[in-house]
C-alpha cells in the first residue's frame, strides 16, 4: 500500500512517516504543496494524508485535484479545527479530518479503516466475471489469464477502482503517464480499443466527449 503524506512540519512528517512504514506502508512524503501536486500526477497512491496550510499549493487545492482524477481516500491532517475548514474539506469529498495534536495510533486506525473501506486491502478486485490482482498485474477470467500490457492493466485497474464513475480522457492519461506527458490525441483510445478486444465482456463504456466508465452488473 502506497501513501502520499504531505505535511510542512518536518517533525510531524518524520513521526507519521516512521509509524506508517513500521505498519508496512510505503510512504511518499513531502513538505511542499507544489511538489505534492507533481507527485499526484506522477504516481498512484492508495491513500493521501494532506495538511491544509502548506507552502505552495494548499491542501484544499490538492484535495480538489485528487478528486478530479480518482477516488483515492484522503485524510486532511490540520491544526485548523474550526468548523468552516472541516465543512469545506468534507464538501470537497475528503474522507476524514484529523486535527492536531492527534494520537498516532488513532491516525493509523483511521488509515486502515479507509483502506479497508476503499477495497485497497483486497488482494483481488472483482469486475463481473473478471478478477484483477493488483499486486501481480494479473487479469483472470474463468481461471484463464487475460494477457494485458502494463498500461492496459493500469487503465483497467483505474476504471475498476472507480466503477460507475466517468473518468475524463485527460484524467486517465495524466494518472497513467504523469503530469508532463505529451498528450497524444489517441493514446488512451488505442489502449481502450485493445482492452475491449481482449476482455470477454463489454464493461468499458464510452461517454462521448468526456471519457470512459466501467459498468458491471
Amino acid at each position: 500500500m502506497k501513501i502520499l503524506l504531505v505535511e510542512d512540519d518536518q517533525n510531524i512528517l518524520d513521526t507519521v512517516k516512521t509509524f506508517l512504514q513500521a505498519a508496512g506502508y510505503e510512504v511518499d512524503a513531502c513538505t511542499d504543496g507544489d511538489v505534492a501536486m507533481q507527485k499526484i500526477y506522477d504516481n498512484s497512491y492508495n491513500l493521501a494524508i494532506l495538511d491544509i496550510m502548506l507552502p505552495g499549493t494548499d491542501g484544499h487545492a490538492l484535495l480538489k485535484e485528487i478528486r478530479s482524477l480518482n477516488n483515492t481516500p484522503v485524510i486532511m491532517l490540520s491544526a485548523l479545527s474550526d468548523e468552516n475548514n472541516q465543512i469545506r474539506s468534507f464538501e470537497a469529498e475528503a474522507d476524514d479530518y484529523v486535527t492536531k495534536p492527534f494520537k498516532i495510533q488513532l491516525l493509523l486506525k483511521r488509515v486502515e479503516a479507509l483502506l479497508r473501506r476503499s477495497g485497497a486491502l483486497l488482494k483481488e478486485i472483482k469486475c463481473g466475471d473478471i478478477l484483477l490482482f493488483p499486486a501481480d498485474y494479473k487479469t483472470m477470467h474463468n481461471g484463464v489469464e487475460i494477457p494485458l500490457t502494463v498500461k492496459e492493466f493500469e487503465i483497467l485497474l483505474l476504471l475498476a477502482q472507480n466503477k460507475g464513475r466517468t473518468l475524463s480522457h485527460d484524467a486517465i492519461l495524466s494518472h497513467i503517464y504523469g503530469y508532463d506527458f505529451d498528450r497524444l490525441e489517441n493514446t488512451i483510445q488505442v489502449h481502450i480499443k485493445n482492452l475491449r478486444a481482449k476482455l470477454p465482456t463489454d464493461i468499458i463504456k464510452t461517454v462521448r466527449g468526456v471519457g470512459y466508465r466501467m459498468e458491471v452488473n
